[in-house]
């Protein structure tokens, strides 16, 4: 089937055209309608995306499902995925259904709603599947639109300042990521990124108003990407819009802002600063573990201090953040095979997490930890899920969490025992926050008036967590799904990485 990716990736934009042009009125059943409009194009989109990920040959490592047309001034509309990137496709394919379905109960300007995160799905799934710069850069900021609507129009009390905080932040640090592409391309006369890969930037040491830059204009490159992806990650200490934006946006626009978004962050470190900037990401490795290892430990211990249950959830997105940046450019299979691992698994865990928050949230309009207690007496089914995912979110062997945070410890081991030991401890830290949620908002007795007559899982957010908990223990138990489909990409990557660092390169850094 030809034209696979450019299908999945407008579909849900062209769903959201639908919407906004022939849906009229806003009365309950033109918002039904609004609803499973968006349900089925999300999960046709899902359905759809299975024909990429069963027709993908995991032993080739190069670009697959290579779509290239003539677009505008010159420029190619050029979409393919690797090993690298078909799961994160996935990822957001599975996961969107899953999040429409959570905003069955919105009743507010619905239809706007749906359209909002049609579009964004859309925007999201080019991330990852664009072959051509301004193709790239196109879709990465153009998602940025859609959520700060979904935060901004659906939002909490403070909604306004943490849709602009949002924007602001992730803006500014992907002008530097522009000028570095229009370098780029000077540089390298094109825009195609499989070429981008094989192109050799200089790593000359030269002078930039005065100072001596070791790794010349690969590192001039890289610090310009790193300013976008470390934001969008988000990588202490430019993490401070993430817990505004997630306390903020409504329970859906959570989901996906954790489960996905981050993810861009991660998948552009592995995209370009790694196999573009290979020599800059030697000389800054140590710079980006310790980095990690402050966040980790940071985020953690700020997420202990937490009394609301989003923000708690959002400091651990942040920590959890904090293994990938460190297994990725510890740049060995273990390393970079867990980062992936880590960003798919929490994709599942802390989309979960914000959807027990909103489970709650839509029965008692608080989120405030001191509001709850002793829900398992009238609550058990939600309970055992949200214990289910309070483990997976620390760790627990068996479930998805433990692997990628083994791989990356033991990717980061062989590289820095130091940073491997101070990360380690962020492994004890989080089951000390995730326990310390579940015991005040679970268990206890139920002495509060108001929880008194709280009810259930409904069957449709039982619907919402299933899928979940499946993919949560499946990776769990057989983490090969995974690692079989990125193992070869991720060899190749690394092995073009070290091949092109200069045996002096770590010299000649240590003597400036």
């Amino acid at each position: 089937m030809e034209n696979l990716l450019s299908i999945i990736t407008f579909l849900p934009i062209v769903a959201a055209a639908i919407l906004a042009l022939f849906l009229r009125g806003d009365d309950a059943a033109a918002q039904a309608n609004a609803k499973w409009l968006a349900l089925i194009a999300t999960t046709a989109t899902f359905l759809i995306s299975l024909f990429v990920l069963a027709g993908f040959d995991p032993a080739d490592t190069g670009f697959q499902f290579v779509e290239e047309h003539d677009w505008i001034m010159g420029l190619k509309y050029k979409v393919g995925v690797d090993g690298i990137s078909v799961l994160f496709v996935l990822l957001t394919t599975f996961l969107m259904p899953i999040t429409i379905l959570s905003a069955w109960n919105v009743t507010v300007r619905v239809k706007e709603y749906m359209i909002a995160f049609l579009v964004l799905e859309g925007l999201m799934i080019g991330v990852f599947v664009a072959l051509d710069l301004v193709l790239f850069y196109l879709f990465f900021e153009a998602g940025l639109i859609p959520m700060f609507l979904i935060i901004g129009i659906w939002g909490g009390k403070d909604r306004i300042y943490a849709a602009f905080k949002f924007f602001l932040y992730t803006f500014l640090g992907s002008v530097l990521m522009l000028v570095a592409m229009i370098a780029m391309y000077v540089d390298a006369g094109t825009t195609d990124i499989p070429t981008l890969l094989t192109h050799q930037f200089s790593s000359e040491t030269i002078e930039v108003l005065g100072l001596r830059v070791v790794g010349g204009v690969q590192l001039l490159l890289w610090l310009a990407f790193f300013a976008s992806f470390a934001v969008k990650m988000p990588m202490w200490p430019v993490h401070t819009w993430l817990p505004d934006a997630h306390v903020q946006a409504p329970t859906a626009g959570s989901v996906v802002l954790a489960a996905i978004l981050l993810k861009m962050g991660g998948y552009g470190f592995l995209r370009f600063s790694l196999p573009m900037f290979p020599v800059a990401s030697d000389l800054m490795s140590g710079v980006v573990f310790w980095l990690s290892a402050i966040a980790i430990v940071y985020t953690s211990l700020v997420a202990l201090a937490q009394e609301d249950m989003k923000k708690l959830i959002a400091y651990s997105s942040v920590a959890h953040m904090g293994y990938v940046t460190m297994g990725i450019f510890a740049a060995n299979q273990q390393g970079v095979d867990g980062a992936i691992f880590q960003m798919l698994s929490h994709g599942f865990i802390s989309g979960a997490l914000f959807l027990c928050v909103g489970v709650i949230y839509d029965r008692m309009h608080t989120r405030d930890i001191d509001a709850y207690g002793g829900l398992v007496n009238r609550m058990p089914r939600y309970a055992l899920v949200f214990m289910f995912f309070t483990m997976a979110n620390v760790g627990l062997p068996g479930t998805s969490g433990f692997v990628g945070e083994f791989l990356t410890l033991m990717g980061i081991f062989q590289v820095n025992t130091w940073v491997a030991f101070v990360s380690a401890t962020g492994v004890i830290l989080s089951a000390a926050y995730a326990l310390w949620l579940y015991r005040r908002v679970v268990f206890g007795d139920l002495i509060k008036e108001s929880l008194k007559a709280i009810t259930d899982m409904t069957a449709r957010e039982k619907a919402t967590f299933a899928p979940l908990v499946a993919m949560t223990l499946i990776l769990g138990i057989y983490p090969s799904l995974v690692t079989d489909i990125i193992g070869p990409s991720v060899e190749a990557l690394i092995s073009n990485y070290h091949a092109a660092i200069p045996a002096e390169a770590g010299v000649q850094l240590a003597s400036h």
